[in-house]
């Protein structure tokens, strides 16, 4: 059994669920935006609207199958990451370490200037939102995986090296640090 998978997914209160069995969609809409997922065709997904949560299952002659019990696990989480995105957001904070580095917002562009002869600009994709505030910037939405697949590309621009710390990190990241060379011994 899939120790994920088994757990319903509560909906709380505002949170509108789709459910069309047939092309195996689920829709969900809340206060922060709308998401939509397509599930395997091995697990099979039921909206209890009395209860107000999500069940995912498998048949059970097939619970003995690996991977069709990943498929279970991976969806019932995707669903709960769904429901928490429509409701509360998803955000990573990042911060640019270096002199004379920085970063702006324009528009649906964010603008990186860290140590190249040219500014590197990222377009911002649908659905989330760039903040800049100093050397920080705030990546937020309401889908996990735009949000953090976008913080790793703007990570991934300047990723920080371990001699002199430079780079973009994520708040809270710790860079394990080299002594470099030692000259004169």
């Amino acid at each position: 059994m899939s120790r994920i998978g088994k757990k319903p997914v509560s909906v709380p209160a505002g949170v509108k669920i789709t459910l069309d069995p047939r092309s195996r969609g689920i829709g969900i809409e809340g206060s922060k935006g709308k998401l939509s997922f397509t599930y395997r065709p091995e697990v099979t997904v039921t909206w209890d609207e009395s209860e107000k949560r999500v069940v995912c299952s498998i048949p059970q002659e097939q619970v003995r199958i690996g991977q069709i019990r990943a498929y279970w696990g991976t969806t019932r989480a995707i669903i709960q990451n769904m429901v928490v995105g429509v409701t509360e957001g998803f955000s990573k904070r990042l911060e640019v370490v270096g002199v004379g580095w920085g970063a702006k917002a324009q528009g649906r562009t964010l603008q990186l200037n860290v140590g190249y002869s040219h500014p590197v600009d990222l377009p911002v994709p649908q659905g989330v939102e760039v903040a800049v505030e100093g050397s920080f910037v705030s990546v937020s939405g309401a889908d996990r995986q735009v949000v953090g697949q976008f913080a790793a590309e703007v990570r991934a621009t300047r990723p920080p090296e371990p001699y002199n710390g430079k780079g973009i990190k994520y708040v809270g990241e710790i860079i394990i640090r080299k002594q470099g060379k030692v000259f004169g011994t």
